[in-house]
């Protein structure tokens, strides 16, 4: 729906702001492994202070837990806190843990992506600081290891908390994208119109098929990764972050 003012634009952060998984060179570069192997051996190390468990155990648990994860992710639109994937696992596995070892292996996992970061994405930066001001910028954004507590920290690391006015992580609202309410509360927040707001994401069935189904508009940005349409039409493509903005303002005349 081109002509109409953009009242709000909205993020997506992963792929976005942040280039998925580019803080793994990091990691093995520091001579920790994978983030999959750290969170098992967290798990298992915590598990064996108490009683021993066969790590295979530990290991076809969580993989099991993933798949469940991503099963209610994809089709109830909801993600389990990190918290609440490790109880399964330990249901899965008939233990227990104290609530201390559980909140020390909980947050050590949260916190991966904080201690060694994601790049950002080229160009992010200089984008975010020429619209802030002029646009109400905020985050929709899904959180599957990393909460939303932790996501802020690191926009806070690259010193791009401040340009974002409000935020809306899948673990702290309880839905995940494209579910409609993560639009409507940044609606409801800035005091607009769903049809105000201009969501930019690189998942056409989340990031366009989700504002689309409130009435908004969504930008597919390609700067990280370009991903198949998959039936979605976005309203505008965006392939360079140093282009935003003149695609944000070709799409209000």
């Amino acid at each position: 729906m081109p002509g109409r003012r953009i009242g709000v634009i909205t993020f997506d952060l992963w792929d976005c702001v942040f280039c998925d998984e580019t803080d793994e060179p990091k990691r093995a570069a520091a001579g920790l492994p994978p983030k999959p192997e750290a969170r098992r051996q967290l798990l298992h190390e915590a598990l064996c202070r108490h009683a021993l468990v066969d790590r295979h155990l530990v290991d076809i648990a969580f993989n099991v837990a993933d798949q469940a994860f991503r099963k209610v992710w994809h089709e109830q639109y909801v993600t389990w806190t990190t918290k609440e994937r490790i109880q399964v696992i330990l249901a899965g596995l008939n233990r227990n843990l104290p609530q201390s070892d559980l909140a020390e292996v909980v947050d050590a996992i949260e916190r991966m992506e904080l201690d060694h970061s994601p790049d950002l994405a080229p160009g992010v930066g200089d984008a975010l600081a020429a619209l802030h001001g002029k646009y109400k910028l905020a985050v929709i954004s899904d959180a599957i290891f990393t909460p939303g507590k932790y996501l802020r920290a690191i926009l806070q690391k690259y010193n791009l908390l401040s340009y974002f006015d409000y935020f809306v992580f899948s673990d702290e609202a309880g839905y995940s994208k494209p579910h409609p309410a993560l639009f409507q509360s940044v609606a409801e927040h800035f005091g607009v119109e769903c049809a105000d707001i201009v969501h930019i994401g690189d998942r056409p069935h989340n990031d366009i098929g989700g504002p689309h189904k409130v009435g908004a508009r969504g930008v597919l940005l390609t700067v990280v990764k370009d991903r198949p349409l998959d039936g979605h039409t976005p309203d505008a493509v965006c392939d360079d972050y140093h282009k935003l903005a003149e695609v944000l303002e070709a799409l209000s005349e």
